[in-house]
C-alpha cells in the first residue's frame, strides 16, 4: 500500500470511529439525526476539514447532518461547489443546497430528517453541544499525528519570533513576525498576545499596541490547522533578566511541570490542578493562580472547559491539554497530549534554552527565557 493509499484508509478508520461515538449519541438521546454546524465540530467529525469563510465567527457556513445511516453537507450554493470539491467530497456526503437569496439550512434539516433532531446549536433540549464536545475530547492516532505536525510550525514560528526581536520594535510588529509564517503554513492565528516591558507584568491579556520594546517581552500564540489548535508562549529578555524575574521564571515551570506531569489518564483534573496550587504556594506566589485562569483541556477548542481545583473529569488516553500558569511579570505554556507512557510534546522550546524538571517522576522539559 502507497504512503496515500495508507492515509485515506486511516483517515477512513478515523471517520468511522466518529461516527460510532456520534451515533451513540443518537442512541442516548432517543434522537434520529445530529446537526453540526460549528467550525470545532465540523473539522474534528470529517478528520479536518473546514467549513469557514469569515475567521471572526465559529459558526461555518456549512453544516453536517448525520442520522443513523446517512449524512449530507448542507450549505448554500455559493459553497456547494469548493465544500464537495476541497473539503469533504471522498466522505460519502449528499449534498442537500438552497440557493444564497432564498431558503435556509433549517428548511434542509426539516425536509430531510424525519424525527427528532439535535445540534451544536440553538438552546433547549435539541441543544447537545456539551455531549458532542466530550465526543473530542480523545484524540484518534490520525488527530494525534496532526497535532504534532502542528505544534511544529508553531513551536518554530513562535522561536524564530522571539530570535528575532531587537530593541525598538513595537508589539504590533512583533506580532506580525509570529503570525506571518504559520499563516504561510495554513495555520489561522486564533489568538495573538505580545507584551513588552511593563505590559508584561500589567496584564494577562495584552492585545499587541504600538508599545515599543526595551528589555523584556512576552509572545503568546495560539494557532488552528485542521481543527487543531496549539497554545504556546515563550518569554524574551534583551541582556541578563533580574535576579527576580528569574525566580519567578524558576517558579512558574515548576507549577507548570506540576500541570504536565501530573496529566495522567484516569486522574481526575480536579487533584492535576491541587497540585499545581500546592507548587505555587511553595514558591511563595499563593496568590496568583487567582489572577488569570490557568488552562486545561484543548483540541479543537481553545480551551475545551478551564480546569479548576473542583472539576471532576478525569484526564483521558490521548486528551490534549494546554496549561498556561503565570506568576507577574512571566508565565509557561505549552500544549501536550496526556498518555499512559507520560505527556507526549505538541508544541516544544524548539531552538529555545530549556529547563529540565523531573519531580513528578516524568522528565518535563519546559522553556527558560531567551537572552538576546
Amino acid at each position: 500500500m502507497g504512503q496515500e493509499e495508507q492515509m485515506r484508509a486511516e483517515l477512513a478508520a478515523e471517520i468511522k470511529e466518529k461516527e460510532r461515538r456520534l451515533r451513540g449519541l443518537l442512541e442516548a438521546r432517543g434522537a434520529e439525526a445530529v446537526l453540526l454546524g460549528r467550525r470545532d465540530n465540523f473539522s474534528w467529525f470529517t478528520g479536518g476539514a473546514s467549513n469557514h469563510v469569515g475567521q471572526a465567527t465559529e459558526l461555518g457556513v456549512a453544516s453536517l447532518l448525520v442520522s443513523r445511516d446517512r449524512k449530507w453537507v448542507i450549505c448554500d450554493n455559493i459553497e456547494a461547489g469548493r465544500i464537495l470539491d476541497e473539503e469533504v467530497g471522498e466522505q460519502g456526503y449528499e449534498l442537500a443546497s438552497f440557493p444564497w437569496y432564498g431558503g435556509s439550512a433549517a428548511e434542509q434539516v426539516g425536509k430531510l430528517a424525519a424525527g427528532r433532531v439535535i445540534s451544536d446549536l440553538g438552546a433547549g433540549e435539541a441543544n447537545a453541544a456539551a455531549e458532542i464536545a466530550r465526543l473530542r475530547w480523545s484524540l484518534t492516532p490520525g488527530e494525534v499525528a496532526r497535532y504534532q505536525a502542528v505544534g511544529e510550525l508553531v513551536s518554530r514560528a513562535l522561536s524564530q519570533a522571539a530570535h528575532a526581536l531587537r530593541p525598538g520594535m513595537s508589539e504590533h510588529q512583533i506580532a506580525s513576525l509570529i503570525c506571518t509564517p504559520l499563516i504561510a503554513e495554513g495555520v489561522q492565528p486564533t489568538v495573538v498576545l505580545v507584551a513588552v516591558d511593563g505590559r508584561i507584568d500589567r496584564y494577562r491579556h495584552p492585545i499587541p499596541t504600538d508599545a515599543r520594546l526595551e528589555q523584556r517581552a512576552m509572545l503568546v500564540v495560539c494557532g488552528r490547522k485542521w481543527g487543531l489548535i496549539v497554545s504556546a508562549t515563550r518569554m524574551v529578555s534583551m541582556g541578563l533578566p533580574s535576579a527576580e524575574l528569574r525566580r519567578k521564571h524558576q517558579a512558574v515551570v515548576r507549577v507548570d511541570e506540576a500541570f504536565i506531569g501530573n496529566s495522567v489518564p484516569g486522574r481526575p483534573v480536579g487533584e492535576v490542578f491541587q497540585a499545581a496550587l500546592a507548587v505555587y504556594a511553595a514558591a511563595g506566589c499563593g496568590e496568583e493562580w487567582q489572577l488569570h485562569h490557568q488552562g486545561g483541556p484543548t483540541g479543537y477548542a481553545g480551551r475545551e472547559y478551564r480546569a479548576n481545583a473542583n472539576t471532576p473529569h478525569p484526564v483521558l488516553e490521548n486528551q490534549a491539554f494546554a496549561w498556561n500558569p503565570s506568576i507577574t511579570g512571566t508565565k509557561s505554556e505549552d500544549t501536550i497530549i496526556a498518555t499512559g507512557a507520560g505527556p507526549v510534546a505538541v508544541s516544544w522550546p524548539y531552538d529555545y534554552p530549556t529547563i529540565v524538571l523531573t519531580s513528578t517522576g516524568r522528565e518535563v522539559t519546559r522553556a527558560d527565557i531567551l537572552v538576546l
